[in-house]
């Protein structure tokens, strides 16, 4: 045998009826804390020190990533044409062999 019922009610009223706690205070209290952060951290961070936070990393990457293509373009001519991170006279571009 089968019942079906059909309750139509809010959820703060199923969440009565069910026991469950409400936790729409404590929702709104960390909801609070997390823009006083997000706001603290904003204040703190200024153009030039995010600048300096990635600018490093940024210019690091792009030397890395000269290496590897550099070692790859090696690679693929069998050691034959530029060599890997070497800069000619100049300084500007790779050094030939």
């Amino acid at each position: 045998m089968k019942f079906k019922f059909d309750v139509e009610c809010t959820p703060e009223e199923a969440r009565l009826f069910l026991g469950l706690p409400d936790v729409a205070p404590l929702q709104d209290r960390m909801m609070q804390e997390m823009e006083e952060k997000m706001r603290d951290n904003i204040r703190s961070l200024s153009p030039e020190e995010i600048v300096k936070t990635w600018m490093p990393l940024t210019i690091q990457s792009m030397g890395e990533f000269q290496k590897m293509f550099w070692s790859q373009m090696e690679a693929a001519t069998g050691g034959m044409g530029y060599k890997a991170g070497a800069k000619d006279e100049a300084g500007t571009g790779p050094k030939k062999k």
